[in-house]
C-alpha cells in the first residue's frame, strides 16, 4: 500500500478521495489554485500545496506544477478523480516516467478509450453491440453521404475526440447533412483542438444506461450493475438512479457479462464505465469513461462496495478483493447534481454561501466540498454537491428523495434544487418513464408555463 497519495481535483471528489485514503491509513497531499485556498479538501489534508493562480489551465490542468508538488512531498501515486487530468494518457506516462503511479488504467487504455472511433473499434472487436454507423473518421462530405446512404436518416455526427455534447449535431435529412458536419467539426476542433467526426445512427427515444466495471489489470474485471442517466439537460447528466427502472435482471445479467469479460480480455485497471444507448430492448454502446464518474455513488449504496478504496488498493498491487459472485444489488438509489445554478436559466451563480444545512437520516449521503461561508469561485464546474439517496425500493427510494429535498437549504446562492423539487413530483419521473430528451421537453414547458 502507498504511504502518500497526492490528490489531483477539487471540490467534492477531491475530498470523496481524501476520505477514502484515510481510512486505508494513507497520508494525503492536497493541491489547490489560490482560488480554493480555503476548500474543505486542503483543510483536511495532511499537506498541501498551491500549484497557481485560478485558472484551471494555469493550476489543475498544470503538469508540470503537479509533477513538481509529487517530487516535493514524496507522494507515490495521485489519484485524478474525475474530470481534468483524470483521462489525460500523457499525464499517466510522465507520472510513470517519474516513478509516481497514476491511480486509474494504463496510458494505452486511456488513449484508445479517449478516441471515439477507436474506442467503438475496439468495442466493435470485443464483442459490445455498437450503434451502426461509419468505420472510422468521416473526411469529405462525399463519403459522409455514402455511409449516410447505406445506415439511413436521422443520422449524428459526433466528434472523434468528444465529450459533453460538444461538437454532435443531428442531421435529420441529407439536406442538413453539409451544415451538420462542418458545425460539428468546428465545435470539435474550438473545444478539443481536433476536427476530427464520424457518423451513428440517430435514435429516436433511447434511454442512457451505462455499466460500471471494476478489474485488477490481472485479468480479472466484475460488472458492478448499471445506472440509468436518461435525465440530461444538453448532454449532461442531472439525475443517476441505480438500478435502471427498465432494465430486467436477466439483461443487466447479459450485457453486465459481456463487458466484464471485455475488461478482462483488455486486462482493464481500476474503475471504469462503459456507456449505452437502450432503446427497444437493445444495448448499443456509445463509449467507455476510464475513471471514476460523478455518479458512482448510486452503486456503492446498492453495493455496498466502496469503489475508491478499490481503485487505491487495485492501483497498489493488489487483485480484486471480491469476485462477480460477491456482489449483491440491494434496493435503490437515486443522485441528483446540486449546482450553483439558477434552476430556471441555468446561469452560473458563484458566490458567498451564507447558510447551508444539508439533508440526513437512514439511507442518505450528501458529497460535497462546500461549507456555512464557503466562496464558490467562478472559475470551475457549477457542482456544489450531489444528494444521494437509497431505499429498499424505487418508490421509497423516492419517497426519501422527496423530504431530503425539501430539508435542502443552500442560502446565498442560486441552486438547481428547486428544479429536482419539481422532478421528485413529476408522474412520468415516478414512474420512470423518460429518455433521454425528456428533461429538455420538461424544461420547454416550465419556461412556456412562465412566459
Amino acid at each position: 500500500m502507498f504511504s502518500k497519495i497526492l490528490i489531483a481535483n477539487r471540490g467534492e471528489i477531491a475530498l470523496r478521495i481524501l476520505r477514502a485514503c484515510k481510512e486505508l491509513g494513507v497520508a494525503t497531499v492536497a493541491v489547490h489554485s489560490t482560488a480554493d485556498a480555503d476548500a474543505m479538501h486542503v483543510r483536511l489534508a495532511d499537506e498541501s500545496v498551491c500549484i497557481g493562480p485560478p485558472q484551471a489551465r494555469d493550476s489543475y490542468l498544470n503538469i508540470p506544477s503537479l509533477l513538481a508538488a509529487c517530487e516535493i512531498t514524496g507522494a507515490e501515486a495521485v489519484h485524478p478523480g474525475y474530470g481534468f487530468l483524470s483521462e489525460n494518457a500523457r499525464f499517466a506516462e510522465i507520472l510513470a516516467a517519474h516513478g509516481i503511479k497514476f491511480i486509474g488504467p494504463s496510458a494505452d487504455h486511456i488513449r484508445i478509450m479517449g478516441d471515439k472511433i477507436e474506442a467503438k473499434r475496439t468495442a466493435k472487436r470485443l464483442g459490445l453491440p455498437v450503434v451502426p454507423g461509419s468505420e472510422g473518421e468521416i473526411r469529405t462530405e462525399e463519403e459522409a453521404r455514402r455511409v449516410a446512404a447505406e445506415i439511413g436518416f436521422p443520422l449524428l455526427v459526433k466528434a472523434a475526440a468528444g465529450g459533453g455534447g460538444r461538437g454532435m449535431k443531428v442531421a435529420m435529412t441529407e439536406n442538413d447533412l453539409d451544415h451538420a458536419l462542418s458545425t460539428a467539426r468546428s465545435e470539435a476542433k474550438a473545444a478539443f483542438g481536433d476536427d476530427a467526426v464520424y457518423l451513428e445512427r440517430y435514435l429516436g427515444k433511447p434511454r442512457h444506461i451505462e455499466i460500471q466495471v471494476f478489474g485488477d489489470g490481472q485479468g480479472n474485471a466484475v460488472y458492478l450493475g448499471e445506472r440509468d442517466c436518461s435525465l440530461q439537460r444538453r448532454h449532461q447528466k442531472v439525475w443517476e438512479e441505480a438500478l435502471a427502472p427498465t432494465i430486467t435482471q436477466a439483461q443487466r445479467e447479459q450485457i453486465g457479462e459481456r463487458v466484464a469479460e471485455a475488461m478482462r480480455i483488455l486486462r482493464y485497471e481500476g474503475a471504469g464505465t462503459i456507456e449505452f444507448l437502450y432503446e427497444n430492448g437493445e444495448f448499443y454502446f456509445i463509449e467507455m469513461n476510464t475513471r471514476l464518474q460523478v455518479e458512482h455513488p448510486v452503486t456503492e449504496m446498492i453495493t455496498g462496495i466502496d469503489l475508491v478504496n478499490e481503485q487505491i488498493k487495485v492501483a497498489s498491487g493488489e487483485k480484486l478483493s471480491f469476485s462477480q459472485s460477491d456482489v449483491r444489488f440491494n434496493g435503490h438509489a437515486i443522485e441528483c447534481r446540486i449546482n450553483a445554478e439558477d434552476p430556471a436559466t441555468f446561469t452560473p451563480s458563484p458566490g458567498r454561501i451564507t447558510y447551508f444545512h444539508p439533508p440526513g437520516g437512514l439511507g442518505v449521503r450528501v458529497d460535497s466540498g462546500v461549507y456555512q461561508g464557503y466562496l464558490i469561485p467562478p472559475y470551475y464546474d457549477s457542482l456544489i454537491g450531489k444528494l444521494i439517496v437509497h431505499g429498499r425500493n424505487r418508490e421509497e427510494c423516492m419517497n426519501r428523495l422527496r423530504r431530503c429535498l425539501d430539508e435542502f437549504v443552500v442560502d446565498g446562492i442560486n441552486t438547481t434544487i428547486p428544479l429536482f423539487r419539481a422532478l421528485v413530483n413529476d408522474p412520468d419521473i415516478a414512474s420512470g418513464n423518460y429518455d433521454i430528451h425528456w428533461l429538455e421537453g420538461f424544461l420547454a414547458r416550465q419556461a412556456a408555463a412562465k412566459a
